[in-house]
């Protein structure tokens, strides 16, 4: 933070990116190194453990078989011993018996009295003075050698186990600073990202947080639920908390920089009507449509095929004037892109593809609803989404809903109902009101299919790379599909009206002049609602967004003088406040929480 450059110059938008991801590599490489030299340590010291016990063992062992052998050998010269004193005394009692018979013998006496034998009186024998006293000395002998023997055991096994008492509390220290190491560096990588998240909401720069849910709303003409913000798996392990103090919460938008935002996001809405108007211009539908009061004829039927060259002719346009426009928006969206193939990340891949596909589907159904039925109604009826976005958070998420966005939802479909009810019965010189309506409601739920994917996907990857990744799918995924469509007609998987039409060779340039505009306009409207999204906020982007319906009627009435039925209108205002109390509600939802 002290070296970052003073406030008053414009920061590198991917300064504090670079800084946090260079940080948190360190940190890991860090992480990684200790563990790693701590596991070397923790197996070196019970390698010696297991040395020790080895050692112990055959000393306890040697033990008892010194112990044995010198039983053994005692018992033996025990034995011996003892013969020999048998034969010594067996030898004096001999000798002292003779004498005394000789005596008895040489008096004359007939016979002998035994008072004395051996020196002892009543013929006792003193066997103390016949056998030496070395039984005692090796009974002395024995009984000092044992308690030798015992006390150097103890000792040894005294010391054995402070030695190994020492090692489990060495052990257990190392594991306590190993433990408290991962809950410093995470706190530290946590602290710092804070700390950076924060610079960089004072900067105009985007942050992942105001950009996380940026969808390209602008090619369907509706802004998605920027507002909302994705909510995370839960962690596999609770994560330590941080050892720091409460971060100072972020200076409010100065009031300058929110006006600007919205002024930006007021004409991306605009741009947007203007999109849906052009497209309902370039499509046939009866007699000629009246534009500022000048007849313009269509250039292509409405239909699943042509839908699919139309979104390919804008998507060539697309893809190659947005990588000029990432590159301008966010410097390192080229990294991160490369950066995301190198990971390897493949639930990611699949989740950009899969959101690119959904959103492919949802701007093939609302170019066939757009030329089936009005304008104002397709783009109302596609605000469906709104509906299966929130039902799809709550099954995937986990994300309830509040009373008022139950309230909201229940308003939705009665607007829808309203919109959609008089165009069930109404006979038009073109198209099929019912394919429209059924086109735009599709439109709407495979457009919530994308916001759901686009916010599992939310945080791994920049919007703006996300974004150029997304058109660049699109533009594969209607390539690949205009090449096969004449072959699955050709196997009767399809009808025959699911092909492109032949357009007449007066009418190509027409088409592909239109392309090009359709373009242009996603580009414009995809600039303007970023800068909005920096200066306002992505929630008063999202509220602005939610005008669209209104203002493609409006458009649609003073362009191509198209006119809606009262009761179309009261649907079409009942679904815009709605929807805006559903972005409102968003908005507001964290400062009830904080409070």
């Amino acid at each position: 933070m002290d070296i970052q450059p003073p406030k008053d110059r414009t920061p590198t938008p991917k300064a504090p990116e670079e800084v946090l991801n260079v940080l948190i590599e360190d940190l890991q490489n860090l992480r990684q190194n200790v563990t790693e030299r701590l596991g070397q340590d923790i197996e070196r010291l019970n390698t010696e453990k297991q040395q020790l016990k080895t050692d112990i063992e055959q000393l306890r062992q040697q033990y008892q078989k010194m112990q044995s052998q010198q039983l053994e050998s005692l018992s033996q010269k025990q034995i011996v011993q003892n013969q020999i004193w048998l034969k010594q005394l067996a030898q004096v009692l001999a000798n002292n018996l003779e004498e005394q018979l000789t005596q008895k013998f040489d008096s004359g006496r007939g016979n002998w009295e035994p008072s004395t034998l051996g020196g002892v009186p009543g013929g006792e024998l003193d066997k103390t003075n016949l056998t030496p006293s070395y039984e005692e000395s090796s009974d002395r002998f024995k009984d000092s050698l044992d308690v030798s023997l015992q006390r150097t055991l103890e000792a040894l096994q005294e010391e054995l186990n402070s030695y190994q008492s020492n090692l489990s509390q060495q052990l257990s220290n190392m594991r306590s600073m190993e433990q408290q190491g991962e809950v410093i560096l995470e706190a530290l990588v946590s602290r710092l990202r804070q700390e950076l998240e924060e610079a960089a909401e004072e900067s105009p720069a985007p942050t992942y947080t105001e950009e996380a849910n940026l969808a390209d709303s602008e090619e369907t003409g509706e802004q998605q639920e920027t507002g909302e913000q994705p909510i995370p798996p839960p962690p596999l392990r609770a994560q330590p908390q941080p050892i720091a103090a409460k971060p100072t919460p972020a200076p409010a938008k100065a009031a300058s920089q929110v006006q600007l935002g919205l002024i930006f996001a007021v004409f991306s809405a605009i741009v947007l009507s203007v999109f849906n108007v052009s497209i309902k211009i370039i499509l046939k539908g009866g007699a000629p449509k009246m534009v500022f009061g000048m007849p313009v004829e269509g250039v292509i039927t409405p239909g699943f095929g042509n839908s699919l060259l139309i979104l390919f002719l804008r998507m060539i346009v697309v893809c190659l004037l947005m990588p000029f426009l990432a590159a301008f928006l966010y410097p390192a969206v080229g990294n991160d892109i490369a950066r995301t193939i190198k990971s390897d990340d493949k639930e990611l891949w699949w989740k950009v593809i899969g959101s690119a596909f959904f959103l492919f589907l949802s701007q093939v159904c609302i170019y066939i609803a757009l030329g089936n039925i009005a304008t104002g109604i397709a783009i109302t009826l596609f605000f469906i989404y709104p509906i299966a976005t929130t039902l799809g958070a709550w099954q995937l998420f986990g994300d309830r809903p509040s009373i008022i966005r139950f309230g909201a939802m229940g308003g939705i479909t009665l607007g829808l109902i309203l919109a959609a009810a008089p165009s069930f019965n109404e006979k038009l010189p073109f198209g099929d009101p019912r394919l429209g309506i059924i086109a735009a409601i599709l439109a709407g739920v495979t457009f919530a299919g994308y916001v759901l994917l686009t916010q599992m996907a939310a945080g791994k990857l920049h919007p703006i790379p996300f974004s150029l990744v997304n058109f660049c799918a699109i533009f594969v995924f209607s390539a690949i599909s205009l090449i096969l469509l004449p072959f699955i007609i050709n196997l009767g998987l399809l009808p025959e009206n699911f092909s492109v039409s032949s357009i007449e060779p007066e009418l190509r340039l027409g088409l592909i002049v239109g392309g090009a505009i359709l373009g242009v306009l996603t580009l414009f409207s995809y600039l303007l609602n970023n800068f909005a999204i920096r200066f306002a906020g992505a929630a008063l982007a999202s509220v602005i967004g939610t005008l669209g319906p209104a203002l493609t009627a409006l458009f649609a009435w003073i362009v191509i003088k198209e006119t809606l039925l009262p009761i179309q209108m009261m649907g079409m205002v009942v679904v815009t406040l709605s929807v805006i109390a559903i972005s409102l509600e968003r908005m507001f939802a964290p400062k009830k929480k904080a409070s």
